[in-house]
């Protein structure tokens, strides 16, 4: 679940599934299909894969999504870390998380005007209660701009936005 419904742009197939979790492609395609009977994941054929996806117009998908943001621990980066930073622009979500796969680090990006110090400590707070670590880079929006960052990380998951 984590796969499709943290990032609603990830997609993929049953083969590289398979090779990602580890497990019997007959299993992966039983959840694979159960899913999509139940129209929480929707599917499309490109070239001879089969491809699915979350459906983000299914009832339950935001409810879904969030209780694996709470999973994770996002909820908690965001109500003691983003909330009370200052002039945070936004925070992105990278590496494992971003494609879907559980890890025990969380790498955030964050733009703004940020006291990094600050951030230092409020990062070691949540990192106790989510029981992982956060890696993190802050830039400012400039820098964002200059550097094109959002068109070279196309699997970033915007986490938050002010």
């Amino acid at each position: 679940m984590l796969k499709f419904f943290l990032n609603s742009k990830a997609t993929s197939y049953l083969r590289g599934l398979e090779s990602e979790f580890g497990e019997s492609s007959n299993g992966i395609r039983i959840e694979l299909n159960r899913f999509e009977k139940a129209g929480m994941l929707s599917s499309f054929i490109k070239g001879n894969k089969k491809y699915f996806k979350a459906n983000t117009e299914h009832p339950l998908y935001r409810d879904t999504h969030n209780i694996i943001m709470k999973y994770i621990g996002f909820d908690k980066i965001i109500d003691t870390v983003i909330e009370n930073l200052g002039d945070v622009r936004r925070v992105f979500v990278t590496g494992a998380f971003a494609l879907g796969l559980d890890d025990n680090t969380i790498d955030l990006v964050f733009v703004g005007d940020i006291n990094k110090a600050y951030l230092t400590e409020l990062v070691e707070k949540v990192e106790k209660h989510i029981h992982r670590r956060i890696r993190y880079i802050v830039y400012s929006e400039a820098e964002m701009l200059n550097m094109k960052w959002e068109e070279m990380n196309s699997q970033a998951l915007l986490l938050w936005e002010n």
